[in-house]
C-alpha cells in the first residue's frame, strides 16, 4: 500500500519550530515584521481532527465506487484477455481497481463452473475463502493461464511500489535542497524583486515535487513553513504587493470553500471525503489572506468540512449496522444448517433433499453482504467446514451407490433383452404373462445411473408397447372370426344333441363322440361374452351322451384297456409291460379292498345323529363305487390271465 492509500492527509500541518541547524540565528529579528499569524495556530485544532479521521480511513473498508469494467457478461477466456489488455497500460494505479474486479469475477465464474460438473462444490466470494476452496492449477488450464497473467500484474505492481519508494527518497533530497536554497534567500542581501521571485520559484518547485517518506514528512513540513514565515518577515514586502498576494490567496481560498460546499451534495461519501483531503492540502499550500477575512473564511471552510465528516460518520454507522445484521443473518443460516445436518441421510432421496436445502441456504448466504471482517471470517470458517464435511460424506455415499446403480442397469438391460425376445411372439397369452412378469420385476429393481435411466426405460417400454399394440390389433381383427366360431360351436352342439348312441356298437358310438369333441377343440375362440354360456351348453350336451354310456362303461373301459394291451404286444418289451400292468392292477385292487374294509369298519363307530347319518351315506356311496371299480380291475386281471398276455 502506498502513502496515499495509508492516509488521505499526506502532510499534516504542524506547529512551527526552529530549523534544527540554527538557521534562525542568521536572520535579523529586529527587522522582521509579522504579516500573518503562525499557520500552526490557525490550523492546529482542525489538523489534529483530520489526522484522527485519516487514521480511521486506514482501517475501514470503503465501497469501491470506481467505474469498473462490467465483468458479469464476460467468459473466463474474455476476462483473461481483458486482463492482458489492461497490462498494456503502464499506469498500475489506474488499472488497479479493474484488475481486482476481473480477479473476483474470474474466481466466481470458476467456482460456478466447478459446481456444475461436481457433486460437491462450495465456496465464498472473499479472497480468503477462495484460497480455502482452491484446487491445483493443473486441474484447470484457464486458471493456470489466469494466474500467469495475474503474476505479471503482481510483478509490475511490486516494481511500481519499489520505484515509488525510490522516488520518495529522490523527492526528499530535492525538497531538502530547496530548504537549503530558501535558507540562503532568508540570509541574502539582494534586492526584494530578485529574492521574491526566486523564493516564489522555489515555492512552486516545492509544490511540484511529489510525496516523501512518511517518517520525514512532518519534520520537512515544519522546516519549510518556518522558512516561509521567516522569509516574509525578512523581505518586508510592500503593502501593495502584499495586498495583491493576499487578494490572490483570498480568491483561491474562496474557490476552495465553494468547491468544498459542493461536496455536500455529492452522492458518494467516499469521493467527497477523498476530495476534502485534497482541498485541505491545497488550503495549506495557499498563503495568508487579509486578517479581517481570515477567521470568516476559515469558519466557512471548516463548517463545510465538518458536515462532510458528519455524513461520512453516519454512513459508517449505517454500514456497521448493516454488517451486524448480515452477521446475524449468516449466524441464523449456520444454525439452520447445523439442525439440518443433525442426522445423516440414509437414502438417495434424503441425500438429495438435504443437498438441495443446503444449496438453497448457500444461495441465500451469497445474497447477504459481508459482516465486519473478524466476524465474517469467523462465521465463514464455521459454515464452510459443515458444507465440506456433508458433501464429502455425500460423495462417499454416491461412490458406494455407483456400483449398485450399475448392477441395477445390468439387471434392467437383461429385462430389455427378454422383452425384446417375446415382443414378436404370436402366443398372446404366454407372451402377455411374460411381459407382465417382466414389468413387475422391473419395478422391484432400484434406480440406474441418471444418464442411462431414460434411455433404458424407453427401450424396455418400446418392446412392451410393440407387443401390446400388435396384440390389440390382432384381437380387434378377430371379432368376426369369433362370431363365426360361435355359430360353428352352436351347430356342433345341435349335432351332439341329435346324436344317437348305437348300443349294439358302443365302441363306434364312443369313437363318433370323440370325433365331435375333437371338432369342438379345433374350433377357435368365441366372443368373450358368449364363452361361458356356449361352453356350459356344450358340456351339458356331451355329458348327457356319456351318461348314457355309463351302463356300458365297463365295455368302454375294457375296450380302451384291450387297445392298450394290443399296443404292448407290438412292442419288443411287451411281456414286461403287460406284467408290469398286471402287478399295478393287483396292487390297486389290494389297496382299494383295504380302504373298503376300513370304511366299513368305521361306519359302525358313527353315532346315530343327523350329521352322522349324512356321513354314513357318503361312506356307503364311496364303498359301493370302490367295489364297482374293484370289479372292473379284477375283470382286467382276468383278461390278462386268460390270454391277454400271450
Amino acid at each position: 500500500m502506498n502513502e496515499n492509500e495509508l492516509s488521505p492527509v499526506k502532510n499534516q500541518e504542524p506547529t512551527a519550530s526552529p530549523i534544527q541547524d540554527g538557521a534562525e540565528q542568521n536572520v535579523n529579528e529586529s527587522q522582521v515584521t509579522v504579516t500573518e499569524p503562525v499557520a500552526a495556530e490557525e490550523y492546529a485544532a482542525e489538523e489534529e481532527k483530520a489526522a484522527e479521521e485519516a487514521q480511521i480511513a486506514e482501517n475501514e473498508q470503503f465501497v469501491n465506487e470506481i467505474e469498473l469494467i462490467d465483468c458479469t457478461a464476460l467468459s473466463r477466456e474474455e476476462l483473461i484477455e481483458k486482463l492482458s489488455e489492461l497490462l498494456q497500460n503502464d499506469d498500475i494505479e489506474a488499472i488497479k481497481a479493474n484488475v481486482a474486479a476481473i480477479k473476483v469475477a474470474f474466481h466466481e465464474k470458476t467456482r460456478e463452473e466447478r459446481k456444475e460438473t461436481a457433486i460437491d462444490e462450495t465456496s465464498e466470494p472473499s479472497e480468503d475463502e477462495e484460497k480455502a476452496a482452491a484446487v491445483p492449477e493443473d486441474a484447470d488450464p484457464l486458471e493456470k493461464k489466469f494466474n500467469e497473467v495475474f503474476n505479471i500484474y503482481r510483478q509490475k505492481r511490486a516494481k511500481y511500489l519499489e520505484q515509488l519508494e525510490e522516488q520518495k527518497k529522490v523527492n526528499l533530497v530535492e525538497k531538502q535542497q530547496i530548504l537549503e536554497q530558501m535558507k540562503e534567500l532568508v540570509n541574502s542581501d539582494e534586492t526584494l524583486k530578485t529574492t521574491y521571485d526566486q523564493f516564489r520559484t522555489l515555492q512552486e518547485k516545492w509544490k511540484s515535487i511529489g510525496i516523501v517518506p512518511k517518517n520525514e514528512a512532518n519534520n520537512l513540513w515544519q522546516n519549510y513553513h518556518f522558512l516561509v514565515e521567516k522569509f516574509f518577515d525578512k523581505v518586508r514586502i510592500n503593502r501593495e504587493l502584499r495586498d495583491l498576494d493576499y487578494q490572490k490567496n483570498l480568491e483561491a481560498k474562496i474557490a476552495l470553500c465553494e468547491k468544498t460546499e459542493e461536496l455536500l451534495i455529492e452522492k458518494s461519501t467516499k469521493k467527497a471525503f477523498t476530495k476534502l483531503q485534497e482541498y485541505r492540502e491545497e488550503w495549506k499550500q495557499i498563503g495568508p489572506v487579509p486578517s479581517d477575512k481570515r477567521d470568516e473564511l476559515w469558519e466557512r471552510f471548516k463548517t463545510a468540512a465538518d458536515k462532510i465528516n458528519a455524513q461520512r460518520k453516519e454512513q459508517y454507522q449505517a454500514i456497521k449496522e448493516q454488517q451486524d445484521n448480515n452477521y446475524a443473518a449468516k449466524l441464523a443460516l449456520v444454525e439452520q444448517s447445523e439442525k439440518l445436518l443433525e442426522t445423516t441421510p440414509t437414502s438417495l432421496a434424503e441425500w438429495q433433499s438435504v443437498s438441495d436445502q443446503l444449496n438453497e441456504i448457500f444461495k441465500m448466504w451469497k445474497t447477504i453482504g459481508p459482516a465486519a471482517k473478524v466476524q465474517n471470517d469467523e462465521i465463514w470458517n464455521k459454515f464452510k467446514p459443515m458444507l465440506d464435511s456433508f458433501f464429502a460424506q455425500k460423495k462417499e455415499y454416491f461412490d458406494q451407490l455407483k456400483s449398485q446403480l450399475q448392477n441395477n442397469y445390468n439387471m434392467k438391460l437383461d429385462l430389455c433383452t427378454q422383452a425384446e425376445a417375446v415382443k414378436d411372439s404370436d402366443d398372446w397369452a404366454a407372451a402377455t404373462q411374460t411381459l407382465i412378469n417382466l414389468q413387475k420385476e422391473w419395478k422391484t429393481i432400484g434406480p440406474t445411473p441418471k444418464k442411462q435411466s431414460e434411455k433404458i426405460w424407453k427401450r424396455f417400454r418400446a418392446a412392451c408397447d410393440e407387443f401390446f399394440e400388435r396384440k390389440e390389433k390382432f384381437y380387434s381383427s378377430i371379432n368376426e372370426v369369433n362370431e363365426e366360431n360361435l355359430k360353428k360351436k352352436q351347430a356342433l352342439i345341435e349335432e351332439i344333441k341329435n346324436f344317437t348312441i348305437d348300443e349294439s356298437n358302443v365302441q363306434e358310438s364312443l369313437s363318433e363322440l370323440k370325433k365331435l369333441q375333437r371338432q369342438w377343440m379345433e374350433i377357435g375362440h368365441v366372443p368373450k361374452k358368449d364363452k361361458d354360456a356356449i361352453q356350459q351348453e356344450y358340456r351339458n350336451a356331451i355329458n348327457e351322451k356319456f351318461d348314457k354310456l355309463k351302463s356300458i362303461g365297463a365295455d368302454i373301459a375294457n375296450y380302451n384297456f384291450r387297445t392298450k394291451i394290443e399296443q404292448y404286444k407290438e412292442n419288443p418289451n411287451g411281456s414286461q409291460l403287460i406284467n408290469k400292468e398286471r402287478n399295478s392292477l393287483i396292487n390297486r385292487i389290494q389297496t382299494m379292498k383295504e380302504d373298503v374294509a376300513l370304511w366299513e369298519n368305521n361306519i359302525g363307530f358313527l353315532s346315530n345323529s343327523k350329521n352322522s347319518t349324512i356321513l354314513k351315506d357318503e361312506f356307503e356311496k364311496k364303498i359301493e363305487k370302490t367295489k364297482q371299480e374293484i370289479a372292473l380291475l379284477e375283470a382286467k386281471v382276468k383278461y390278462l390271465d386268460e390270454g391277454g398276455n400271450q
